[in-house]
């Protein structure tokens, strides 16, 4: 068991793995910061809870913001625990991480929705 935590690019919201219109384009084993700086923007959307198998879509904004807190290490610099997500793994994913705000900035442009869910 551990941390598991898939980004993809989908038509609508809630569409399942089988949906020809969802198309992973991310995937992290064990970033316990990425999980935090996702439930703190999942919490700040009016949710609650533990954010465990919840999909959360990503706007341009979003992703923008994740993109500039990874540049300057202030993604890094959070503290996310669990009993299922590693260790500390920002320098580990950090070229992944920028490359997929690259990649999903491209898919928001063309319309498309961007969504992060994760299972621990």
């Amino acid at each position: 068991m551990g941390l598991d935590q898939y980004m993809y690019v989908a038509t609508k919201a809630g569409s399942d793995w089988n949906d020809a219109s969802r198309r992973e384009i991310g995937y992290r084993r064990k970033h316990p910061n990425l999980q935090g700086w996702m439930h703190q923007l999942w919490e700040s959307k009016g949710n609650q809870g533990d954010f465990n198998g919840d999909e959360l879509e990503l706007t341009w904004d979003d992703i923008d913001r994740l993109e500039k807190d990874i540049k300057s290490g202030a993604m890094a610099k959070l503290d996310t625990t669990g009993f299922f997500f590693g260790n500390r793994s920002d320098d580990y994913y950090k070229e992944h991480d920028l490359q997929f705000c690259i990649d999903a900035k491209a898919e928001t442009f063309l319309g498309r929705k961007v969504f992060y869910n994760s299972s621990w």
